[in-house]
Parts: C-alpha cells; structure tokens; sequence
C-alpha cells in the first residue's frame, strides 16, 4: 500500500485506539479513564486511515475563544519521517485559520525534531519570554515530574 491511500478524515479516535497510538508512536501513555473523560473535549481531531486502522492522528484542545492547543500528534513508527506529521499538522492548521479568534493564543509543546515541523506552521520557541511548566498527576494525587517521570 502506497502513502497515497491513506485517508484523512476529521475524526478523532476513541479511547482505545487513543491509547494505543500514543504508546505506539513514543508518546507518554494515558489511562483510559483519562483518555474517555478528556477526549469529548475535542474542538477539532483528524485521523489518518490505511483501510480501517488508524496510522496516524491529531488533534486541538481549549476554550474555544481564547486558547488553543495542537496536541496528540502521532503518527505509527514505521510510517513516520513520510510526511504524515505535516498532513495531520495542515489540516489542524487549515481548521485553526478558519475558526480561531484575533487575539487567541495557539500553543503546542514540541518533543525533539518535531519542532522543525512545527517552525514551518509559524510556531515560535517562546523562551525566554515564557517556558512550558508541567506535572503529570500519578497515583493519589502524586505529582509526577522531572525528565523521565512515568
């Protein structure tokens, strides 16, 4: 199967499948139940399809008005550095021109080289200006951080 038969369509995954790509891809992982109460949440998702299953996905997260967030990008390990990434980032960043208030804030965090993909949509470092700060919540309301945490 050619690159060229992979569908996009403008549709997230459910949980499952949420779960499964991002672990697929080298993301962190995410519990169902975090995956089922966040999801819904969605303001905007795509999904790359080769036949039935997804290879790839993408979508945007926020309050609608003021802040946005490209989040989940993934793309399954043995189709990446094909251009994948950058179809799922065009068609979030087609969506973001059209429905995205002046003024609103449209963020991301970049892992690794994906900041060169990012760079071409007109994302910027924002350091030193402002930094991403984050934890991730674990057991008990543990905070998770630092490099690594999981």
């Amino acid at each position: 199967m050619s690159l060229e038969e992979i569908v996009l369509i403008e549709q997230f995954p459910d949980a499952e499948t949420y779960c499964r790509m991002r672990v697929a891809a080298g993301l962190s992982p995410k519990t169902l139940e975090a995956a089922r109460r966040g999801l819904p949440n969605t303001l905007y998702g795509v999904s790359l399809l080769r036949e039935d299953e997804v290879v790839g996905m993408g979508r945007i997260i926020g309050d609608n008005g003021t802040v946005f967030t490209v989040a989940d990008i993934a793309v399954q390990p043995a189709l990446q550095g094909k251009g994948l990434g950058k179809r799922i980032l065009a068609a979030l960043d087609a969506w973001l021109r059209a429905n995205v208030p002046e003024s609103a804030y449209v963020t991301l965090v970049a892992d690794g080289d994906a900041k060169h993909l990012y760079a071409k949509f007109g994302f910027v470092e924002s350091a030193p200006y402002s930094v991403n700060m984050e934890y991730v919540m674990g057991a008990g309301g543990k905070r998770l951080s630092g490099p690594g945490y999981t």
